[in-house]
């Protein structure tokens, strides 16, 4: 699979399908997936940013690159604590890469030691990618195994992962990740719902590769789950300009870790769907990271703000990208998270 990351910092498990599958636009894609077909089976038209929307990303990264190195670094320290120096990182694509590249780094960095990176598909309905998870318990003992992503919204690939892990004895269906503001799990950097500036862009923060593809004509039964590499935007890759300025900013302390909110974002989330009338849970996105995927590759509703966060700069890319696509932001009393999209359900569907 070609990406533009370095071959030491992360191998990826992925099938290049470039070239083989025409990306589709937003609104046909979301009707689609509305009607029944599901989303790993097409490839969305990438978003391409506005001027002033990257000067919002720079100001983001400026802003956020201090909280997400310690968030990192934190969640580093529990992955030694809790898996040892022999622990192998295995990234969800494709979030989950920057993350474990990052990691990688600091756990390099803090310990001394090199630990396997490599990058793997899970897809929610569809599950992990049995072939790469052969590969890794070929080369690797089963405990060594850790599944990172960058953050929860609701905690839906959590479940997938759990589901999943039970068909391989000895690995563990743990999964580490930078932000967890829906209070599932303790290998977490923080359970507050942070701006991780990666989620503020696609494949030009992620290696030049698409989201992940599973559909039988293209990808075969000895193959791993497929991915496109955009060679194109080569000019505008910004990974490794983000993985830099995370890196920078190791090793200059960290602060207390704040308690959790009590209870859990699904109850949230349960509340939200309740309030406006929605069937589909799976239509209500909550986080920064989950809000931003909305506004980029799927066709929103609504955006909701938790009050107090109005005006916080964590979310001027998500005010930016309503304003861009004229979906219209309420503010919400959430209390595990600081914004939610909800998906339009389409009446063509």
């Amino acid at each position: 699979m070609r990406s533009s990351y370095r071959k030491e910092d992360v191998i990826l498990l992925l099938k290049d399908i470039t070239g083989l599958v025409e990306p589709q636009p937003t609104k046909e894609r979301e009707r689609l997936i509305q009607a029944g077909r599901h989303y790993c089976e097409m490839l969305p038209v990438e978003y391409v940013p506005t001027a002033r929307y990257m000067e919002i990303y720079r100001e983001a990264l400026i802003h956020y690159a201090a909280p997400t190195a310690q968030a990192i670094e934190r969640l580093a320290e529990k992955i030694i604590a809790a898996k040892g120096k022999a622990v192998v990182l295995v990234s969800l694509a494709r979030a989950g890469i920057p993350i474990g590249v990052l990691l990688k780094r600091c756990i390099r960095k803090k310990y001394g030691v090199d630990v396997g990176h490599y990058a793997i598909s899970i897809i929610r309905g569809r599950g992990i990618d049995r072939n790469a998870m052969r590969y890794l318990l070929a080369h690797h003992r089963p405990e060594e195994l850790l599944f990172v992503d960058g953050w929860i919204g609701k905690g839906a690939i959590l479940k997938e992962l759990e589901k999943e892990i039970a068909f391989y004895d000895g690995v563990g269906a743990d999964i580490a990740v930078v932000a967890d503001p829906a209070n599932v799990t303790e290998l977490c950097g923080t359970h507050e719902d942070i701006l991780i500036p990666s989620s503020c862009l696609n494949c030009t923060v992620s290696g030049l590769i698409s989201r992940t593809f599973l559909r039988g004509d293209i990808i075969g039964e000895a193959d791993y789950h497929g991915a496109v590499y955009y060679g194109g935007l080569k000019d505008a890759d910004l990974s490794y300009e983000f993985i830099d300025a995370i890196e920078a900013e190791f090793g200059r302390g960290l602060p207390e870790e704040a308690d959790p909110v009590s209870g859990t974002g699904i109850d949230e989330v349960r509340e939200i769907a309740a309030r406006y009338e929605i069937e589909d849970i799976n239509l209500i996105k909550p986080g920064i990271g989950e809000t931003t995927r909305v506004l980029l590759r799927r066709v929103p509703w609504k955006i909701l703000l938790n009050e107090k966060y109005r005006d916080d700069a964590s979310l001027a890319h998500v005010i930016r990208l309503a304003e861009e696509k004229e979906v219209p932001v309420a503010s919400y009393p959430l209390v595990h998270y600081k914004a939610c999209g909800i998906i339009q359900k389409l009446a063509d569907a």
